[in-house]
């Protein structure tokens, strides 16, 4: 099992990011602690020095296997559905500005919050319409350079646009890219899926991502989603991926960090 977490390249105040900061500190700190790797939350790519992240996370032997998008959305308020013409270019081209440094790290891009809220005046058809069209754009021009995106499925307390597994698997045969596929998130699908275990099932290879907190949003292990059962699924699928830390910075960052990472590699799995 590949382990990673998120790690921000830039001052954010989403706060299920628990490492922001000094960019080598903190990628010592996580390749100590036994991480594979480091998803990355990137606000703009004009903003990093790919180059020097690359050489970084190369020194402590860290993959870098996703880019997190949403702090365009938690920052600049970009989406793909807003009723202004210019901010859902704005949102689209961030998007794309993600590709080349996607496609240095062979790293997946995440669509999360970016796919925005159904706003005011805007109805949710219009909205999801905007968001195909805005994904379709996004997934054909990553797909000559072999870099694939993957909408997370998020609870309907923060967006009413894909809230579910069945719901991104019915977008992505709206969008029908084959580069297009779901992030699916534990802390998530605690409370809009029924069955995490039965939706992983039906996801199967569609999975290019997924991300782990317990249900209290803490590191896995300190609530009571039983992880055993949802890797045993996960890994049944052929997930091949990492599986990705996304979770509160509680009691603070490097104690949730440790205790995830001891938790999850203690886990028995059925084989």
């Amino acid at each position: 099992m590949k382990l990673s977490i998120v790690l921000s390249t830039q001052p954010a105040q989403f706060n299920a990011v628990a490492f922001k900061g000094d960019l080598e500190a903190n990628m010592a700190k996580i390749a100590g602690w036994g991480y594979d790797g480091v998803e990355l939350a990137i606000r703009d790519p004009r903003l990093i020095d790919p180059e020097q992240i690359d050489a970084i996370a190369r020194k402590y032997g860290l993959t870098v296997p996703a880019i997190g998008t949403g702090q365009a959305w938690g920052e600049e308020g970009l989406s793909f559905p807003d009723p202004d013409p210019k901010i859902r270019r704005a949102a689209i081209e961030r998007v794309k500005s993600h590709i080349p440094v996607a496609a240095r790290f062979d790293a997946v891009i995440i669509i999360g919050l970016l796919r925005g809220i159904v706003k005011p005046g805007v109805s949710q058809e219009q909205a999801m319409s905007w968001v195909i069209e805005a994904l379709q754009e996004c997934s054909d021009a990553a797909a000559p350079h072999g870099v694939r995106l993957a909408l997370e499925p998020i609870n309907r307390y923060e967006t009413s646009l894909i809230n579910n597994v069945a719901d991104g698997l019915d977008l992505i045969e709206r969008v029908a890219a084959d580069n297009f596929g779901l992030l699916l998130d534990t802390f998530h699908m605690n409370i809009e899926d029924a069955s995490i275990e039965d939706s992983i099932r039906a996801a199967g290879d569609r999975i290019f991502h997924f991300h782990v907190a317990d249900s209290n949003r803490w590191y896995p292990g300190a609530g009571h989603i039983d992880f055993r059962s949802v890797l045993d699924a996960l890994f049944a699928t052929g997930y091949q991926g990492f599986v990705s830390g996304e979770f509160m910075p509680l009691p603070d960052a490097d104690t949730a960090a440790q205790k995830a990472i001891r938790y999850l590699r203690g886990l028995k799995r059925d084989e």
